[in-house]
């Protein structure tokens, strides 16, 4: 059983293998993708003025369920619950320095990532894109475990309908809204 909440000491640093560096300044798919809340979705080259935080991660632990083989081993597999609880703690001031909208996305499907959302409380949707579609529009770095493919953690800034910022890779997970929050005051014009 693993505490999803904690991180270990010795968890391994991910390296930039530069998978990003063709996106910022890129415009968003046409893709629709499910939300958390109800039957609703959200098109991601419709999201409107402002900036949209979208941070994507490979999947969330749940209490009961094994998590797939080594993963606390794989670079920037671990933390997506303290990511989660981040973005989740750091919500109204995110929106208070210039975020509109503020989306989780992982390739695991609305049910599981409802679940996650009700448990942690969170105040914002999470987008399930189960077949990676988003990451075959972008090109976006996945990886495999225990027979999944799943999402490298990342964060785009998007503005206007096109991607104006990445974060990648990130680590620590757990301090990535900070992260975010950082970047959002020190660029907010």
């Amino acid at each position: 059983m693993h505490d999803y909440l904690s991180l270990p000491a010795d968890l391994p640093v991910p390296e930039d293998d530069g998978a990003t560096a063709h996106l910022p300044g890129t415009k968003l798919p046409p893709l629709e993708l499910r939300t958390t809340t109800g039957d609703a979705t959200v098109r991601l080259d419709a999201l409107g003025p402002g900036r949209t935080v979208l941070y994507v991660y490979p999947l969330t632990g749940r209490p009961g369920t094994d998590l797939p083989e080594g993963w606390d081993t794989i670079p920037g597999a671990r933390g997506c619950t303290p990511e989660a609880c981040g973005f989740r703690d750091h919500y109204q001031e995110l929106l208070d320095a210039g975020a509109v909208r503020v989306f989780g996305l992982s390739s695991q499907d609305t049910g599981y990532q409802r679940e996650v959302v009700e448990r942690l409380h969170l105040p914002f949707d999470m987008l399930s894109d189960p077949t990676r579609s988003l990451a075959q529009a972008l090109d976006l770095p996945t990886f495999e475990a225990g027979g999944l493919t799943l999402y490298k953690r990342l964060t785009l800034i998007i503005r206007d309908g096109a991607i104006e910022h990445i974060f990648y890779p990130v680590f620590p997970p757990n301090e990535h809204a900070d992260q975010v929050l950082t970047w959002l005051r020190d660029t907010s014009h």
